[in-house]
């Protein structure tokens, strides 16, 4: 079967994305939306290829571009990490993740071993003939989650960054150092996490609002309420 040509890499070569220029909101998406989205996912290779990068980039905080550009070496799943070898300034860097990540990836790279493609091939490769084992554009994963999103219901815009937003709020919310979730995003400076955290996670300023009380007035005058003669507005009897 022919590929649609929406799908080339060179279909939007030149092109401006549909949101070039346009700022959105940071979304973190809940513990519950996550679960709905790898639900969602579609059977086969495909899903089981899009499940495991959700998770990675969720449980680790990765960019889309650094996702993509894993090799299988790059995963220690024994150790539980992940090395980044050319980052945001292409700067080098090794993160966690957690066991239960660890396993969805290591169900996809059974998965992937079936399809004959070795080492040398991206760890999230393509699975279609004829191109198996070739990188997979970002587009098209961005597509995937959008496809996801909408067949698990979700509200919100669903697409790669905001899985790296997740995983920085669960940080914060977690209590984990902010020197530490410096380190597992690649922010160059303390400050850029700072703010980061700042604009994904405002827990802590709802919590201090809503510990704030106030004493309610017992009576509270009615503008219609009857006024003694020479009483001045506002008195009460």
């Amino acid at each position: 079967m022919p590929r649609s040509y929406v799908t080339l890499p060179g279909y939007r070569a030149g092109m401006h994305p549909p949101n070039y220029g346009k700022k959105y909101p940071a979304e973190p998406l809940t513990r519950e939306e996550i679960n709905r989205l790898l639900k969602a996912c579609c059977r086969g290779n495909a899903g089981a290829r899009n499940r495991a990068m959700i998770v990675t980039m969720w449980r680790s905080g990765l960019r889309i571009a650094e996702t993509l550009a894993l090799l299988p070496k790059d995963v220690d799943l024994a150790a539980g990490t992940v090395t980044v070898l050319h980052g945001k300034g292409d700067r080098r860097r090794v993160v966690g993740i957690d066991p239960e990540a660890c396993a969805v990836i290591e169900q996809w790279i059974a998965r992937r071993r079936k399809l004959g493609v070795n080492g040398r091939h991206p760890l999230f490769c393509k699975v279609s003939r004829p191109d198996i084992g070739a990188p997979v554009q970002a587009s098209c994963f961005r597509e995937a989650m959008k496809d996801a999103g909408a067949r698990a219901g979700l509200d919100r815009r669903c697409h790669p960054h905001a899985l790296r937003h997740t995983c920085a709020t669960e940080l914060a919310r977690e209590g984990v150092p902010i020197q530490e979730i410096q380190k597992q995003l690649g922010h160059k400076d303390l400050v850029t996490t700072i703010r980061y955290i700042a604009e994904l996670n405002p827990q802590a300023v709802i919590d201090r609002m809503r510990a704030r009380t106030w004493a309610p007035a017992t009576h509270v005058p009615d503008s219609t309420e009857q006024r003694h003669p020479g009483e001045p507005p506002g008195a009460t009897a």
